[in-house]
């Protein structure tokens, strides 16, 4: 009888289910932390006050509901490419943004008007 060839199967096989269970904690604390990150995105607290469209920087914009890093860089680029945006609606213009985000968005946003054009001299 040989002991040895069968207890390091044994072995093997004990480690090969620590290594998989090992592998089930860890692929499930990295479903838990997608998961609270989703929650704490969903929770994010909109502005206080309506953020200017014409002035928002990128992590203003990010605080907007619905918006992440991707989408404000996206008004960002709009912004730069056509500038000032004259209505809320034009945010329409920007992948990403349908009538129901603007919807959800309007209360916590505004467009300044432009500044006034320096007088002509006679």
């Amino acid at each position: 009888m040989n002991f040895g060839a069968d207890h390091s199967f044994a072995v093997s096989k004990g480690m090969m289910t620590r290594t998989r269970n090992l592998a089930v904690e860890i692929l499930s604390a990295g479903l838990v932390l997608i998961l609270l990150c989703g929650i704490l995105e969903a929770q994010k607290r909109p502005p206080a006050k309506p953020i200017d469209l014409n002035a928002a920087t990128i992590k203003e914009l990010e605080e907007l509901p619905g918006v992440g890093p991707v989408t404000a860089q996206r008004i960002l680029d709009a912004r730069q490419k056509s500038g000032r945006f004259r209505r809320i609606e034009d945010l329409l213009a920007i992948r990403g943004i349908s009538t129901k985000r603007l919807e959800a968005l309007r209360p916590y946003v505004t467009v300044s008007p432009p500044p006034p054009s320096p007088a002509k001299k006679p």
